[in-house]
C-alpha cells in the first residue's frame, strides 16, 4: 500500500532543502557490514544499562538513598535526549560513521569515569551522563545506519523490516548483556564497583578499531542551511505518529523501568545477600523476553491496524497489573512474571513502533524522526525515579495500579484512532510513500 504525504503546514518555517545525498556504492567485498555497525550499538546498549542491576550495590555500598540512586538511573535521560535529536540530524550531515565512532568513545569515556563512582556522587552523575550521550546517539544514528545497510545495494536480500529488526535486537542484546555481566560481577567479582565497567571497556575497545570498516552510507553534505534547521522534524506532525506511536513511545522503556528498577527494590529486603542477583535476574529476564519476542513484531504489524502496538499495550498492562500485585504481596515470583509480560511488552513495542516510522519519511528524515521516536521511548526511563519520589505519599500498589489504568487508557487511544487510515491531509511533507 502507498500514499502520498502534503507539504508541511504553515506553522513551519520553508527552508531550502538540502541536496539529495544517495547512499554511495559498497565497495567490493564489503556488502555485509551491517553487523559491525549492530555491534558498536550492542556495546553502546551494553554501557548504558550496565548500571541498573547495581541500584541495590550503590544503595547498600555506597548507603544512597532510594530517590538518589534511581536519579543516577534516570541522569543519563539528560545526555541522552540531545544524543537522540542533535545525532540524527548531524549525522545525516556529516555522515553515519563519524558520529557512531563519537558514541562508542563516550561510551568508553562513561565506563572509565564510572570506575571512580567510590569516590562520591559526581562522577556517577558524570558517567550516566556520557552513557546517555552514547545510547543516544546510537539509537538514532545506528539504527539509520543498520536500516540503510539492510536494504539494496548493501543487502539485497534483506527483507523491508530486516532493519529495524537487526537494530533493535543489537541495542536489547546490549541491554540485556550490559546488565547480566555487571550484576555477576557486582554479586560474585572482585571490586563490585569497578570491575562491572572495566568488563565494558575491554569489550568495547575493539569495536573503534572495527568500526571503519562499516560501509558509510551518508555523504558529507555542503550544507545550504544551518544544522538547527535540521533539526525541524515535520513528520513528527503526521497524524499516525501523534495518535498512534506517540500514546505508547513512553511506555516502551517505562516498562522496562518498571521490570528492572521498581520491582527488585519491592522484595529486596526478603532476599538479603541475593537480592543484588534478583534485580539481575530480572533485568537479563526482561530484555531477554524482549528480545526473543521481536520476531513477532513483524508479523503482527500492520499499517491499517497497529496490531504490533496493540498487542504491546495489552502486554504492558498485564504487566503493570502484576507488578501491582507484587507491591502488595512481595513475591519474588511474581516478579518474576511481571517482568516476561513487560519484557514482551517492550520488545514487541520498540520494534512495531520503528516500523510505523519507517513507512513515514524519507531517507533524508529517517534519523530525525527515529531521534524523535527514541526520545519519547527513553522519557519513560524517568519512571522509576518518579514512583520513588512519590513513594511518601502513595504506595507502590496504588501508583502502579494508576500506571495500569493510564496504559489502558493509551490503549483505547491508539485502537481508536488506528482504524483512521492515513489521509492526504496528514500534516507531513509530500516527498515520498508509505511502504
Amino acid at each position: 500500500m502507498s500514499t502520498t504525504r502534503p507539504s508541511a503546514g504553515p506553522a513551519l518555517p520553508v527552508a531550502a532543502p538540502l541536496p539529495a545525498t544517495p547512499a554511495p556504492a559498497p565497495p567490493a567485498g564489503r556488502r555485509g557490514s551491517w553487523p559491525l555497525v549492530a555491534l558498536a550499538m550492542l556495546c553502546c546498549g551494553w554501557g548504558g544499562n550496565q548500571f541498573t542491576p547495581l541500584l541495590l550495590m550503590y544503595r547498600h555500598l555506597g548507603g544512597y538513598s532510594e530517590v538518589t540512586v534511581d536519579a543516577f538511573l534516570g541522569a543519563y535521560v539528560l545526555g541522552l535526549v540531545p544524543g537522540l535529536l542533535v545525532g540524527g540530524a548531524a549525522s545525516d550531515r556529516y555522515g553515519r560513521r563519524p558520529l557512531m565512532t563519537g558514541a562508542v568513545v563516550a561510551s568508553l569515556a562513561a565506563s572509565a569515569v564510572l570506575c571512580g563512582g567510590a569516590a562520591g556522587e559526581l562522577p556517577i552523575y558524570a558517567g550516566r551522563f556520557l552513557s546517555g550521550i552514547a545510547v543516544g546517539i546510537a539509537m538514532a544514528v545506528g539504527t539509520s545506519w543498520v536500516k540503510e545497510l539492510s536494504q539494496a545495494p548493501h543487502d539485497p536480500a534483506a527483507d523491508p523490516g530486516a532493519g529495524a529488526r537487526r537494530a533493535s535486537l543489537a541495542l536489547t542484546l546490549g541491554f540485556g548483556l550490559g546488565a547480566g555481566v555487571a550484576g555477576v560481577l557486582a554479586q560474585w567479582g572482585p571490586w563490585p564497583m569497578v570491575s562491572p565497567y572495566l568488563a565494558h571497556l575491554l569489550v568495547t575497545v575493539p569495536v573503534l578499531f572495527l568500526l571503519p570498516k562499516a560501509v558509510e552510507t551518508r555523504h558529507r553534505t555542503d550544507a545550504v542551511r544551518s544544522l538547527w534547521a535540521d533539526l525541524r522534524v515535520p513528520a513528527a506532525g503526521h497524524r499516525r505518529f501523534r495518535r498512534v506511536v506517540l500514546p505508547m513511545a513512553p511506555w516502551v522503556f517505562g516498562s522496562a523501568g518498571v521490570a528492572y528498577a521498581v520491582a527488585p527494590q519491592l522484595v529486596g529486603d526478603r532476599l538479603g545477600h541475593w537480592s543484588l542477583a534478583y534485580a539481575t535476574l530480572l533485568t537479563v529476564l526482561t530484555l531477554g523476553t524482549g528480545a526473543l519476542v521481536q520476531p513477532l513484531a513483524k508479523r503482527l504489524d500492520s499499517f491499517s491496524s497497529a496490531r504490533g502496538i496493540i498487542a504491546a499495550m495489552v502486554l504492558m498492562a498485564c504487566g503493570l497489573a502484576v507488578c501491582a500485585g507484587d507491591a502488595a504481596l512481595r513475591s519474588p515470583v511474581l516478579g518474576l512474571g511481571g517482568a516476561v509480560l513487560l519484557g514482551a511488552a517492550y520488545g514487541i513495542g520498540v520494534v512495531s513502533g520503528l516500523l510505523e516510522i519507517q513507512r513515514l519519511v524519507t531517507p533524508d528524515d529517517l534519523a530525525g524522526l527515529t531521534g524523535v521516536y527514541y526520545a519519547l521511548c527513553y522519557s519513560g526511563f524517568l519512571l522509576p525515579a518518579l514512583l520513588a519520589a512519590l513513594s511518601p505519599l502513595a504506595s507502590y500498589t496504588v501508583m502502579l495500579s494508576v500506571l495500569t489504568a493510564l496504559a489502558l487508557a493509551s490503549l483505547a487511544v491508539i485502537a481508536v484512532s488506528s482504524r483512521r487510515p492515513a489521509r492526504a491531509t496528514d500534516p507531513v511533507a509530500a516527498r515520498s510513500p508509505i511502504g
